[in-house]
């Protein structure tokens, strides 16, 4: 799968620090868990790539929106 095929595969998603100063991204779902450990540095780097993500998809959104718009008249 890629990133950008749809999937029918639903998780959890947590993100909140760890006792030990570190952030922690934790995914479950369908007996999978999987936690992620980043130092503050690289979870603001993450959070970058996933704002710059967001700006993105919604300039898409707003692409298809305007193709799809009909004319007026």
């Amino acid at each position: 799968m890629g990133i950008d095929k749809q999937s029918d595969f639903a998780a959890n998603l947590q993100i909140g620090p760890t006792s030990l100063g570190m952030v922690r991204i934790y995914i479950e779902g369908d007996g999978l868990e999987i936690p992620m450990d980043f130092d503050p540095e690289e979870a603001e780097d993450i959070a970058e790539e996933l704002r710059a993500a967001a700006a993105q998809a919604r300039t898409l959104a707003e692409k298809k929106k305007v193709k799809g718009s009909k004319p007026k008249g």
